[in-house]
């Protein structure tokens, strides 16, 4: 069950591969992604010591989950991964030029999950490639339901 999707990531990105990460959390943001309050548009992952983690992610607060501590909404959240997966995408953004983009926040288990992807930027001409496509789909839809 997806929690909130990066829409943006698949206009701006060609995705090339997929990897599910676990997220170090509080309670409080825990709480807030139960209702829906997290914002992943922005966000980018980091890599930093040889970790991953994941930059520009808004989480808001609610006013009657966080009353005795102060919440930071855009904290660094650090990702987790087995190392021979973090050592892989470390080797493939630093030598080919991939960068690693959060594309959902999901539930599994009861645990709240980040899949990342590994992305290489799109270009404006590719962009309106994709914008041309997704008009024709529609259209095409269109058309077929048309009673004419």
């Amino acid at each position: 069950m997806s929690i909130i999707d990066n829409r943006k990531a698949f206009f701006d990105y060609f995705i090339e591969e997929r990897h599910e990460a676990g997220l170090v959390l509080e309670g409080w943001e825990v709480k807030a992604m139960r209702a829906g309050r997290a914002n992943i548009k922005e966000s980018y992952v980091m890599i930093k010591d040889g970790e991953l983690y994941l930059i520009g992610t808004h989480i808001s607060p609610l006013p009657e989950a966080s009353t005795h501590i102060q919440p930071d909404p855009t904290r660094i959240r650090k990702l987790l991964l087995k190392r021979e997966e973090i050592d892989k995408l470390i080797g493939k953004v630093e030598q080919r030029g991939f960068t690693l983009v959060p594309l959902n926040f999901h539930y599994k288990g009861g645990r709240v999950k980040c899949e990342i992807g590994l992305a290489k930027g799109k270009k404006l001409h590719d962009k309106r490639e994709t914008e041309k496509k997704r008009d024709w789909e529609r259209e095409k839809a269109r058309l077929m339901r048309s009673p004419t």
